[in-house]
């Protein structure tokens, strides 16, 4: 059964169609058909990723002329933002004209959950999404750069394992712990490009909303089709298992080291709550937030008051309660991408812990944060059976 995000039922009524690649070329491929949303006017700018000009690595790019579109890339092996944010900057305020937004699946589904929360409006952002075989720390793809393992050739190995839902092993590098155990590497959008199961040398799968198909097949953009990918869910399965698999591995090691709140406190003792994963979460939204008011600027005197009533106190205060407050404030809408991780300075398991409590909290709720933007969320109503523990369940 498919995911129903974005404007509604997105892909419940869509039409699909099949691109051929010419010598490889996917990539190019799927470029000019971004190329010809913009040319046609269909929209007005595209935001996607670009690689910088060292080719160390890709920043998100609002971009109107279809000349800058050379150098971009559909499947960039990077994450340096979550760009649900930057799509909640966007059209927060006044945005008149049509944007389409090529992103990650996380990127798509924490869009899809913050317009419901109002922080992002869909009216005139078209979401573009492709199958996503995973994502490097930003660090570690500029040093594969540099040693010459990055740039097209890696495109083109993550392109080929995609045929058959394989991951291709880099010597030194892995994948982020997040893009290992995503269970959803498949968007839901306006216009997904399908990748798993296809031969990529070869051609590659489009299926378009209805909110795009009119528009798309009037403009001659591109012919729509029946025919697809035979082996394409046999692929995705086996690509979702195999995390789904890294997913339960993750969370038994996390829950045999952190059983309760002093062995909680003994594995994020080097917190320094500094706020970075705070920030790099696009769930956390709030304009005025608790932890940056003076409810946590302490004096001095106070600080001495509870040494001395304690005997000792771990320093800075706090980083307990600045887990669990945020936690609880945006656990069920956790979507799972994982910079939060790569915001810590001191390389705590944030995204396992949030993932690990998340799974929980969201199979009790029978809720899927992102799925579809006329879902309300856990945290925005109640039920009054919700809680209750059914007779012999314990």
């Amino acid at each position: 059964m498919r995911l129903a995000i974005g404007k509604g039922d997105l892909l419940k009524m869509a039409r699909h169609g099949v691109i051929k690649v010419s010598e490889g070329r996917t990539e190019e491929a799927i470029i000019g058909i971004l190329k010809s949303l913009l040319e046609k006017r269909v929209v007005e700018a595209i935001l996607i990723p670009k690689g910088v000009p060292s080719g160390e690595g890709f920043v998100q790019s609002l971009i109107r002329d279809p000349e800058k579109l050379n150098g971009v890339s559909v499947i960039s092996p990077t994450m340096p933002v979550q760009s649900a944010r930057v799509a909640s900057n966007l059209t927060f305020k006044n945005l008149g004209k049509k944007v389409a937004a090529v992103l990650k699946p996380c990127e798509i589904r924490a869009t899809v959950e913050l317009a419901k929360f109002l922080q992002v409006k869909l009216d005139n952002l078209y979401l573009i999404g492709t199958d996503c075989p995973g994502t490097f720390e930003v660090p570690d793809y500029a040093k594969m750069s540099q040693e010459g393992k990055g740039g097209e050739r890696l495109r083109a190995a993550l392109l080929k394992g995609m045929s058959e839902g394989e991951v291709p092993m880099i010597d030194g590098y892995a994948f982020r712990t997040a893009c290992q155990m995503c269970e959803y590497p498949v968007p839901q959008a306006d216009m997904v490009f399908e990748l798993f199961g296809y031969p990529s040398d070869q051609e590659i799968g489009v299926e378009v909303g209805e909110n795009l198909e009119k528009e798309i097949e009037e403009k001659e953009i591109l012919s729509f089709s029946k025919e697809g990918s035979r082996n394409r869910a046999d692929v995705i399965g086996k690509v979702t298992a195999e995390r789904m698999k890294k997913r339960d591995g993750f969370f038994q090691e996390f829950r045999e080291v952190v059983k309760d709140l002093r062995s909680f406190l003994d594995r994020f003792s080097t917190c320094i709550r500094c706020h970075n994963c705070m920030v790099a979460c696009p769930i956390c939204y709030c304009k005025e937030c608790v932890f940056r008011t003076p409810v946590f600027e302490h004096e001095g005197d106070q600080f001495l008051r509870w040494a001395d009533r304690k005997g000792a106190i771990r320093m800075p205060t706090d980083t307990l309660i600045f887990h669990l407050i945020r936690m609880s404030h945006m656990v069920t809408s956790c979507i799972g991408c994982g910079l939060c991780d790569s915001a810590c300075p001191s390389r705590l398991p944030v995204a396992t812990l949030f993932r690990s409590v998340g799974d929980r909290i969201q199979k009790m709720f029978q809720y899927v944060p992102g799925r579809d933007v006329k879902e309300t969320p856990p945290v925005a109503t109640f039920r009054e059976d919700e809680l209750k523990i059914e007779s012999g369940s314990l």
